[in-house]
This record gives C-alpha cells, structure tokens and sequence, in this order.
C-alpha cells in the first residue's frame, strides 16, 4: 500500500522519507509472564478473545471518555512522533482531537496544533497548511482512503481502534498489571481487519473495509489492556505498509481515561471547508 494521498509540511525528517498525512511512545506492560495467572484473578477465568472482542461494546455503555494518542512512524532510519490530546463519544462515534507534530516533521517549533474532528466516514482537519488557509478546514472521507484513517489522520480515531478488537485472534492473556493507578487486564494478539469490518459497528464498517483492502498484511498485532468492567484503557497496534518503495512501521497507541466527560463536537459550515488544491 502507498500512502501519499495527503502530505503534511515537510521538514528536515523528510530528507529521510515523505512525511505525509500517514504520519503517524507508548507504556508497554511490564509484568513478566513465567506460568500460568494467578488463580485468583478473575481475567484468567475468561476467555481472552471474547474478553478482547467486547471491549467495544464496553467503551459504548460508558458513553464517552479523554483520550491522549501517540503515533510512531519509522523508516529509513529516521524515526518521528505525532501526539494528539483531545476527547470521544463512543456513542456518537464523534471526537476532538488536538494533534501535534513533531518539529522536524512540521519544519519549525511554531507549528500550530492541527484540530481533528473524527465523525463516522469524515475526518475534518484545522491548521492543516500545506497551503490551506489557517481558517479553513479539510474535509477527508475515510471510506476512501488505503488505511481507513487508522494512520493517515496521525492519531487512530478511538473507535476505530476498538472496532479493530473485533478480529483479535490467537488472544493471550498475560495478567494483572496497573496503568494510570488503575487495574487493567493485559492481553496480546493479532487483529484481522477483514473480520473486524464484517463485524464492525456500521459507523466503522466502512472505514475499516477500506483499511482491509489497504493493508499488506491482513492482521494487525496488538497489546490492549482493560479495566475490571471490560472498557479498554490502552491499545497498541503495530501497523506497516509500503511508502515510496520502503516499508513503514507504525506504532499507533490509544490510551482511554476520564470516563464520562463532555465531548463537544460542533461540525464546521461548508463554506468553512477548503475546496482548494493542496500543495505538498
């Protein structure tokens, strides 16, 4: 898969490589596996893959959450992370998201964050540049992009990275470790996308189907942890594609907290949306 559709500003990191809107750090578990989990801790009664594969409908029954994202892009050597902040409505499936690009990435250390609007098929960018007016926002349909906007957007649209989980495959659980002062369940396995689309809430299926098609590889792995009610905290996924005739590895972290905050997501008029051509 190339990726090159959408191109953020270059700087000195593209010497290396394109920088490109698939620009795309993470807390690891650290406890150490040697047997079996402890017979005392509920997780390891569950089955690993279900518990996984329902962690979607468990981020839905709790409505909405903050959300801080890290995505970590290497090739040819050189190696860039873009950092998002913002909040979700996993029922609306709409979020905010104030991303951040590193300074070689961006070419200057007074790049203005870029506001991201995550909706079900739409992404809507704000200070994009590339040569759109600071007032203006791009519109991107996900539907239509090689990744479904699981990496071209710099930050994994949090739903998206829950909806993956559905296709969790060859799931382990690894035990009990504490994330953030709180008790999560960690597990590992591998994600098939094509699954996850057929079976992917509607708002995602497009999105994700896109990214199946997309994708070289069929299966994403991942680390994901999740709380004694099932909500997934964290989620690593380890993406790769082919950019301009290298691979690229992609290392997209979602970290979940803050359960039930307000999540304002206000659409911009069409007559704010840049309908111009936008420079690389």
């Amino acid at each position: 898969m190339v990726v090159q559709r959408y191109e953020w500003p270059h700087g000195r990191a593209s010497g290396a490589f394109a920088v490109t809107a698939a620009l795309v750090g993470s807390l690891v578990g650290t406890a150490a596996v040697t047997g079996c989990a402890a017979p005392e801790d509920p997780r390891a009664t569950v089955d690993p893959a279900l518990a996984v594969r329902n962690a979607a409908d468990a981020l839905t029954k709790a409505g909405s959450s903050r959300a801080s994202t890290s995505m970590e892009m290497a090739a040819g050597g050189t190696r860039v992370t873009i950092r998002g902040e913002g909040g979700y409505d996993f029922r609306r499936r709409t979020g905010r998201l104030q991303v951040v690009l590193p300074k070689d990435a961006a070419g200057t250390s007074e790049h203005r964050p870029i506001t991201e609007l995550l909706t079900p098929g739409a992404l809507y960018m704000k200070n994009r540049g590339a040569g759109v007016p600071a007032d203006k926002w791009v519109r991107v349909d996900t539907t239509t992009l090689d990744d479904g906007n699981l990496v071209t957007g710099g930050a994994t649209d949090p739903a998206a990275a829950a909806e993956l989980l559905r296709g969790a495959r060859k799931v382990t659980y690894l035990g009990e470790v504490e994330l953030a002062g709180v008790k999560v369940g960690h597990y590992r396995g591998i994600a098939d996308i094509a699954h996850a689309a057929r079976v992917a809430s509607p708002q995602l299926r497009g999105a994700l189907a896109a990214a199946a098609k997309g994708f070289a590889k069929d299966t994403v792995p991942f680390d994901a942890y999740l709380d004694g009610e099932g909500r997934l905290r964290k989620v690593r996924h380890q993406f790769s594609f082919s950019n301009q005739g290298r691979t690229v590895a992609v290392a997209s972290t979602t970290l979940l907290y803050g359960f039930g905050a307000s999540v304002e997501v206000t659409l911009p008029d069409r007559r704010d949306i840049y309908a111009g051509k936008i420079t690389t």
